[in-house]
């Protein structure tokens, strides 16, 4: 896979990677799948050790970036349910017999069963990274999302926020009330909690900021999606 090692802009293309240097971090993001999934390395710069964030598809790809920028990988979390985001989770937990973590409610129908069950507000670890566990209902019961703060994440957080938060609004929800739900954890977990500099990757496509898409959330609400 090719991977673009400088001039990191948050956008990658299909079949392709990007890595970000932090103070104490790196972020390798690739886009894998049909349907632009983003799977993200993050590796303590001391340590070596990684998280691996959605396994979500063509696991040769993963594995090989796995290989190549992760030789200490400890984690493998799925951020939630849907079968795009884990159509390799199974091929990669067994090839590198690491573990893996989901929230409870999003954990039935993943192809493993979750050796670490997430809840709102755990930390993980991960060498001299620590990512706060955040839970958000709408999109899925069991989404979760994680911040990595800290001086090894340099000037601003890192938020991973899955399919819960994109550039342009939140993500897709199905039932009634779901909507108000999802953007009302949104708010409340992320926006109110985090500064205007926080970096936000998504699930697809390409990262944005906090401070870029909060002065639209009246206008998500009102239009109700």
């Amino acid at each position: 896979m090719t991977v673009v090692d400088d001039n990191y802009t948050g956008h990658v293309e299909p079949g392709t990677a990007a890595r970000r240097i932090l103070p104490g971090a790196s972020i390798v993001k690739a886009s894998v799948g049909p349907m632009d999934n983003n799977a993200y390395l993050v590796t303590c710069s001391r340590t070596g050790e990684t998280l691996l964030i959605d396994a979500a598809n063509d696991a040769s790809t993963l594995l090989e970036l796995i290989e190549r920028f992760a030789p200490k990988l400890v984690l493998l979390v799925t951020s939630h349910q849907h079968g795009d985001h884990w159509m390799a989770l199974e091929e990669v937990a067994q090839k590198t017999g690491v573990p893996t973590a989901a929230h409870a409610l999003d954990a039935e129908p993943l192809p493993v069963t979750p050796h670490r069950i997430l809840a709102d507000g755990d930390t993980i670890s991960i060498g001299d990274l620590t990512f706060d566990v955040i839970h958000l209902q709408g999109h899925t019961e069991g989404s979760v999302a994680l911040a990595l703060s800290g001086p090894a994440a340099g000037d601003a957080v890192q938020l991973f926020t899955g399919d819960c938060l994109f550039p342009g609004g939140v993500g897709k929800t199905w039932r009634d009330g779901d909507f108000d739900r999802l953007l009302d954890g949104v708010s409340v977990k992320l926006f109110d909690r985090y500064p205007d500099s926080t970096v936000v990757y998504p699930g697809h496509g390409d990262d944005t900021t906090l401070g870029v898409e909060r002065p639209h959330l009246a206008e998500w609400r009102e239009r109700g999606w």
